[in-house]
Order: structure tokens, then C-alpha cells, then sequence
């Protein structure tokens, strides 16, 4: 896969100074950039590697002014860094998309309809009425259930597991070990103190343009008809559990080792950092900011609010009340000498 400097700097709008019939097969850092690959210069701290790099080309600011000689080709554009970024994102996606055809041995079943231009892996397995989109990527291992719909420009890595009625939008990237749509943590107690298990009948709904990494899981609502929604846009880490009847908000970013219980509505564009809990039925604003490790036990119902501790508070009103725990120590200390003392001078009252 080889593209010329002329065709990447037409890709970014950019212009070029230098040789721009050259070919670029690679990105990589300016440090260590070799003939035939791309770099970018972002951060002036780095610029001295500009006249010492390899790299056939350069992607810099379109002010750039070098103080000595480049010897690579230059490509002026506004923004470096995001221009590199989407190289990154169009390489990734050439990659990611050049497997076509069927390996065996793999199974389908009936009444399925499949797109243009997919690839099933081998030892794959898709279920009976099952709707696929173009160019989908189906890897080994992936378990797909019946009643299943895939739409195009969708990955499913490896052993990626899709239950029965699980909708997948088109742009999706789900990687290894994802479950979609397994049972909701639903158990009535009993007078014997036994549990009996609450069937779960609804199923997973991911919208558009959503990435969902390692071994995440995402549980089925509990009634027919009810779905556990994931809005467009939304990127999830490794290792996170959604309980069923939740729904997430558009581009909301969940880190790892998250849990949100039933139930519970996360609006759009909040972050949750690693380890965050949110406790069920709540409903959190648009836009809402959680630190890690931070526990939620009530709805948070002002937009834009940045949180932090368990249970949490404003991060300002965190860190004052932390500030005052960090003395805790120091001041159980000087309360007891202060109550020697007092004890001391209380005697001496009495002996009076």
C-alpha cells in the first residue's frame, strides 16, 4: 500500500514544498522515521529531529520556518498533529478492511442475507435470519445468534460473542472477547432464601460509529421489546459491565474497569475514568465529568459537573475536604493534648 507525497498532501489539504512524486508505505515518529515513511512535527521541543530524520516527508504547521536545511519533503498544513491523525485513522482503516472471502470451515444459517465485500473467518459462526452489511469483517471465533443485523463498515474481532437480536450499527469496531446481549443480573429472592432467575427477553442496540475494546459486556434489557441502547458515538474501554436497560448518551467515553448497574440513563458527552461505579435507576447529565475510582449513588442532574470520590462531590469541594482529612491525624493529635491539658488544669480547680 503505497501512496505518492502529492496524493497524502491532497487527503489533508495541505501544501507541498519538495519532491511530491515520492512514495510514502509507512508512518511512523520523526525520530526514527526511514526513507519510503511519513512523520509529523507537532510539539517545537522535537524540532531539532526535523534536520536529522530520515523520513521521505514532514507534516508541519503551514508557518513552519525551518532555521537550517530539511532534507525531506514538507507538507504545510494547518493542524500536525490532527493531520496525522488522520493518516492514522485511513491506514488503520485499510488494514482493518483488506480481508475479503469465506474461510472454512465456518457456518450460516438459513434465510440470512449478507453485503457486499465481507470476510468471515474461519470457525465463525452466524445463526439463521441474520442481516449483514457491506464490508463487514467477521474474525474467527465470533459467535453471531439469530435474528442478529450488522450494518456495513462494522468489525467483529475475534471471539466476539453477538446473542440473539443484537443490533449492530454501520462503523462499529468490537474487539476480542466482547459480549453483547447476555442475560441482566435478574433474581427474585425467595421466602426459602433461595433465588429464582428473572428471564431476560430484550436485547442490545448500538447505534452508529462506536468502538467497544477487549472483553466488555453489555447485557440485555429484561422484557421483550425493551433495548439496552448505546447512542452513536460512544467509545468504550476494556473491561467494562453495562446492566441491562441501560442507555448511554451520544460520544460518551468510558474508561476500564466501569460498572453501571440497571436501569441507569448516561447522558451525552460525559466521561467516566477507569473504575468509576454508578449505582441503578439514576439518570446522569450531559457532559458530566467522573474521576477514577469514583462511585455514583444518586441521579446527577446539573450538566456539566466534574466529580470525583465515594460517595462524590464537586472536585473543588473534593480536594478542600481532602486537604482537611489529610490533617486528621495532626489535629486527633493536638485534641488530645489539648484534653491533657484541660484534664490537668481541671484537677488543679479541684484541688483548689
Amino acid at each position: 500500500m503505497e501512496f505518492t507525497i502529492k496524493q497524502i498532501a491532497a487527503m489533508l489539504g495541505g501544501a507541498v514544498k519538495g519532491d511530491s512524486s515520492l512514495s510514502i508505505n509507512m508512518l511512523a515518529k520523526i525520530q526514527d522515521a526511514k526513507s519510503g515513511q511519513i512523520a509529523f512535527l507537532s510539539n517545537p521541543k522535537y524540532e531539532h529531529f526535523i534536520y536529522e530524520t530520515k523520513a521521505s516527508a514532514v507534516i508541519v504547521k503551514k508557518d513552519f520556518v525551518p532555521k537550517k536545511e530539511v532534507r525531506s519533503t514538507l507538507i504545510m498544513v494547518d493542524d500536525p498533529y490532527s493531520s496525522f491523525t488522520v493518516l492514522l485513522e485511513e491506514y488503520h482503516k485499510m488494514i482493518s478492511f483488506q480481508k475479503e472471502g469465506i474461510e472454512a470451515p465456518c457456518f450460516i444459517g438459513e434465510n440470512c442475507t449478507t453485503g457486499k465485500s465481507i470476510y468471515r473467518g474461519a470457525f465463525s459462526y452466524i445463526g439463521s435470519n441474520v442481516k449483514i452489511g457491506d464490508n463487514v469483517k467477521i474474525y474467527p471465533h465470533t459467535y453471531i445468534g439469530d435474528n442478529v443485523v450488522i450494518g456495513s463498515n462494522t468489525i467483529l474481532h475475534p471471539n466476539v460473542k453477538l446473542y440473539a437480536g443484537t443490533v449492530v450499527g454501520n462503523n462499529c469496531i468490537i474487539h476480542s472477547g466482547t459480549v453483547l446481549g447476555s442475560d441482566g443480573f435478574g433474581f427474585a429472592p425467595q421466602e426459602d432464601g433461595t433465588y429464582k432467575t428473572i428471564p431476560q427477553l430484550g436485547n442490545v442496540i448500538l447505534e452508529d460509529n462506536i468502538t467497544i475494546g477487549a472483553n466488555t459486556v453489555i447485557d440485555c434489557a429484561t422484557l421483550s421489546g425493551d433495548s439496552t441502547i448505546v447512542r452513536s458515538g460512544v467509545k468504550l474501554d476494556n473491561l467494562i459491565q453495562i446492566a441491562h436497560n441501560v442507555e448511554i448518551g451520544k460520544n460518551t467515553v468510558i474508561a476500564a474497569q466501569s460498572g453501571i448497574s440497571g436501569s441507569t440513563k448516561v447522558g451525552e458527552n460525559c466521561i467516566l475514568a477507569g473504575q468509576v461505579g454508578i449505582a441503578g435507576h439514576l439518570v446522569i447529565a450531559n457532559k458530566t465529568s467522573v474521576g477514577a475510582q469514583a462511585g455514583i449513588s444518586k441521579s446527577v442532574k446539573e450538566e456539566g459537573q466534574r466529580l470525583l470520590g465515594y460517595p462524590v462531590l464537586d472536585v473543588k469541594e473534593y480536594f478542600r475536604s481532602y486537604a482537611i482529612f489529610k490533617q486528621l491525624p495532626d489535629i486527633s493529635s493536638r485534641l488530645k493534648q489539648l484534653e491533657q491539658k484541660l484534664a490537668v488544669a481541671q484537677s488543679a480547680l479541684k484541688s483548689d
